[in-house]
């Protein structure tokens, strides 16, 4: 009964419980890919080895312009899972307010899918920050063209020679693990910043509507 509010634990439960529960996502116009709930927490695993090995550390923000598939959900788990900071970005805002978020977060890695890497390095010519950039996108396919030449990485060739197993630590429930920014609202967007503990009581919420 006496354990943090923490996010690694939705997923360590899931695998548990349900670990031959199908997630559905779709990654294109006619491209669906399935996986289970166990095949995402050794993914999960994978990318949380790769996260370290680019020296991510805690408090690091590591910023996604993607859309809600597998590798995003993976994204959820595996940064906060080593106590780094999961930045979703909308794709919808403006370029100038993109370019602010990105550089007021001081992202320090941007996860982009394959479809946005053009309007990625439009932004990105706005500012002066240059964090590094993993394309969302399939091993094998070629990384779309852009100014950002071989600084372009792909995620599924970065995680492949991880481990599948991760052993999370714990720590502070209260500990940051995402970030997002208002839009739509006077001035530059505002961040708002979720902890563990917020992230889970809303999971439990939600959880309880479907009971």
């Amino acid at each position: 009964m006496h354990q943090p509010l923490l996010i690694k634990n939705i997923l360590m439960h899931a695998r548990r419980t349900f670990p031959a529960t199908e997630i559905v996502s779709r990654t294109g116009e006619e491209c669906t890919k399935t996986h289970s709930i166990e095949e995402i927490g050794k993914r999960a695993a994978q990318l949380s080895h790769a996260l370290i090995a680019l020296k991510i550390k805690t408090g690091d923000r590591v910023a996604t312009l993607a859309w809600n598939d597998h590798r995003h959900l993976e994204l959820y788990y595996a940064v906060s899972g080593i106590g780094a900071v999961c930045h979703t970005i909308n794709p919808r805002l403006p370029q100038k307010q993109l370019g602010y978020i990105i550089e007021h977060a001081n992202d320090a890695l941007i996860f982009v899918d394959e479809g946005l890497v053009g309007l990625l390095d439009a932004v990105l010519r706005l500012i002066k920050n240059r964090p590094k950039i993993i394309v969302l996108g399939d091993a094998g396919v070629p990384l779309p063209l852009s100014s950002f030449g071989a600084e372009l990485s792909n995620y599924e060739e970065m995680i492949a020679n991880y481990e599948v197993h991760f052993e999370y630590a714990d720590f502070d429930e209260n500990t940051a693990s995402g970030l997002c920014y208002t839009s739509g609202t006077t001035g530059s967007p505002k961040g708002v910043l979720y902890s563990h503990r917020s992230t889970t009581l809303h999971a439990m919420q939600v959880a309880l509507s479907f009971s």
